[in-house]
């Protein structure tokens, strides 16, 4: 699975979601129902990830300000 940032940069440099065909090759033709639903699953797939990758960041980050708060209380 590609980082954000690289899919990030796939998107602007492609103009579409990587491994997903662009509106005008769909166009030109054609795509099959249960193409489209294989890559809609796989998309699925990678945003869940990100969003469990991201909740445990944020639960770091949660952490480390705690942590930081209770330093400064301390003081």
């Amino acid at each position: 699975m590609m980082s954000l940032k690289e899919t990030e940069e796939y998107i602007n440099q492609n103009k579409k979601l990587p491994n997903v065909p662009s509106a005008k090759e769909i166009e030109e033709n054609g795509l099959e129902v249960g193409e489209v639903q294989k890559i809609q699953m796989q998309k699925i797939e990678e945003l869940t990830l990100y969003a469990i990758e991201q909740e445990k960041k944020i639960e770091g980050l949660e952490r480390e300000i705690e942590e930081l708060k209770a330093l400064i209380l301390a003081k």
